[in-house]
């Protein structure tokens, strides 16, 4: 049976391509999204995607997301990763991995990036590699039975 998980995605991710080419890379988010359904498509996972730059949306989805099947989660949740309290608890329901990604380096930036709520919520955290930290994320729970078995 083919894994299901959910990409979260904070405040302004939806502006990718016309942001800062450095820290966030040149891809858009559309393509993004294209790209990273394509990609766990073929390793039998399903993707479905949530973007939101409204603190109470991303926390009405993840209400669903209790009673909906679903077999990981991997966020990104922009600047509220530093202080949204709101999400947290929302987070803190769910029942499943969750992945933590941010295309930049938080901790290479402001001091204030360099804070996550949501850490301590979270398998790992994957940062600093722009689109890259989402296919990593995908990887990780492709073979997470296995990884698992390492150890």
């Amino acid at each position: 049976m083919d894994k299901i998980g959910w990409v979260i995605n904070g405040p302004n991710l939806n502006m990718l391509g016309a942001r800062s080419e450095e820290h966030y890379g040149c891809m858009t988010y559309q393509t993004l999204c294209d790209e990273l359904r394509e990609y766990a498509g073929k390793r039998g996972m399903v993707l479905n995607f949530f973007q939101s730059n409204h603190e109470g949306e991303i926390v009405e989805k993840l209400h669903t997301l209790v009673h909906e099947r679903c077999d990981f989660l991997i966020i990104n949740m922009g600047a509220f990763t530093h202080y949204s309290i709101a999400i947290y608890d929302a987070l803190e329901m769910q029942r499943v991995p969750i992945i933590e990604v941010h295309l930049s380096n938080i901790f290479a930036r402001e001091a204030f990036r360099s804070h996550s709520l949501f850490a301590k919520l979270c398998v790992g955290q994957i940062t600093g590699f722009k689109e890259h930290s989402y296919f990593l994320a995908v990887d990780y729970f492709n073979r997470m039975g296995e990884i698992d078995a390492l150890y």
